[in-house]
């Protein structure tokens, strides 16, 4: 199945972000993807009005939602929606979660992810401190879903620090994850290459890493260099920097083979630590 990772340079201006991502997606659409994944905060960066934008999206006042299916719909994509700023479900006065949205190729919403970690650091950049949870709670819980191109683990930048999260995805049946991000420039060159090859090696789990690639407002700059990973760690497809997409076939019969001559999963002596809750949408 072929899968399409989305690269942005997303601004604080939500009309112009919207209609660069509809070009990529179409492109990807094009280029015969059946699963596409737009990066962390594709639909904006930098704005300070995020619980406001939640609260909207919760009441159904917002753009996001009805942009999300009807694109999904129109471009017969499966689509995890980077992330969007929106309270639990049912309660829109609560606070925000940094939320990856996942629809199907008919506009429905299949699953939600809460990103686990929040990025609190100190990086030496422009920007220097950075604290996601003055805007965000954390979720509570691993996600994954059916798709066409195989079950899908759902997860969120950060969360690419934390080994244990992809291999309780992994133990729960994941065969390709996603993790649309915005690595800071600073981070990205230390790390970036290095985490999600990693997080797919040890998970034996394809990786779609779609990251932010640029220059952002209030001086924030991300490292760019969007990848789709195999479950051997295998680079199939990369961009450095700047908007593009990316496509790549994933081979789940290899998958299952690099398994079969590693059994990492029948070697494992350390088991996972009091688990979090998981939740599985299972698609007939």
């Amino acid at each position: 199945m072929t899968v399409a990772v989305i690269q942005m340079v997303s601004q604080d201006n939500l009309a112009d972000n919207l209609q660069q991502a509809w070009q990529l997606l179409h492109q990807a659409a094009a280029g015969g993807a059946r699963l596409a994944v737009l990066p962390e905060n594709f639909a904006a960066m930098g704005r300070r009005d995020l619980a406001a934008l939640g609260r909207a999206e919760a009441l159904g006042e917002g753009p996001l939602l009805p942009w999300l299916r009807q694109t999904a719909r129109d471009l017969g994509l499966w689509l995890v929606a980077g992330t969007l700023p929106l309270p639990p479900d049912g309660q829109p006065e609560a606070r925000a979660r940094a939320c990856s949205l996942l629809f199907d190729n008919q506009g429905q919403r299949v699953a939600r992810y809460d990103k686990l970690h929040l990025f609190d650091v100190d990086v030496a950049d422009q920007r220097g401190r950075y604290r996601e949870s003055d805007d965000y709670a954390c979720g509570e819980q691993l996600v994954l879903a059916d798709t066409p191109c195989g079950r899908l683990g759902l997860t969120v930048c950060y969360d690419l620090r934390f080994a244990e999260l992809y291999i309780a995805l992994r133990q729960a049946g994941a065969e390709l994850i996603s993790a649309p991000s915005a690595f800071t420039a600073v981070t990205g060159a230390a790390h970036w290459q290095v985490l999600t090859r990693a997080r797919a090696i040890e998970s034996q789990c394809a990786i779609l890493a779609a990251n932010q690639g640029g220059m952002h407002p209030g001086g924030r700059q991300t490292f760019g260099h969007s990848a789709i990973i195999d479950a051997w760690g295998r680079v199939l497809a990369e961009q450095a920097a700047g908007s593009g997409v990316l496509l790549a076939t994933v081979d789940v019969a290899e998958q299952q083979a690099i398994r079969q001559r590693m059994p990492v999963e029948e070697h494992r002596r350390f088991q996972l630590v009091g688990p979090l809750p998981t939740s599985v949408v299972e698609c007939a």
